[in-house]
């Protein structure tokens, strides 16, 4: 089982012009029926980035924008993990004595929670964490 960052939703946003690992690794995933998930912070990360545009004034790219969340939303609606009392203690951990990428971290706890391989681009941001990794970008 997988958890996805935040990178790797984005690319797939591209659709066929996404990075060629990425489009593999979700063919590989959807032939073995494995469970993919994101967290609510990268929900959070998604609407940060719609409301940027949106306060850039590019209304219109904001627009499509929201819609492709909302789409991500409904694909994810019982594949969205929460960040919880539990996620905020292993969270608490990793931030000593690192306390850098601290939204990094939050994914982090929750894939280390739920025993999930978290998916990313970011290898670097999450190492030391114990997590496992996967970066279907090389």
């Amino acid at each position: 089982m997988y958890l996805f960052d935040t990178n790797v939703i984005s690319e797939m946003r591209k659709k066929t012009a996404a990075n060629l690992g990425v489009k593999q690794f979700f063919q590989q995933i959807s032939k073995q029926d494995a469970r993919g998930y994101i967290s609510v912070i990268t929900v959070g990360e998604l609407r940060r980035g719609v409301e940027l545009i949106r306060h850039r004034g590019d209304t219109a790219q904001a627009d499509k924008l929201e819609t492709w969340l909302l789409v991500i939303l409904a694909d994810y609606a019982d594949n969205i993990l929460d960040f919880t009392a539990e996620e905020s203690q292993v969270w608490g951990r990793l931030r000593v004595p690192h306390y850098e990428n601290a939204l990094d971290k939050q994914i982090a706890a929750t894939a280390l929670i739920h025993d999930l391989t978290l998916v990313t681009r970011n290898v670097r941001d999450f190492e030391g964490t114990g997590v496992k990794l996967l970066n279907p970008f090389q």
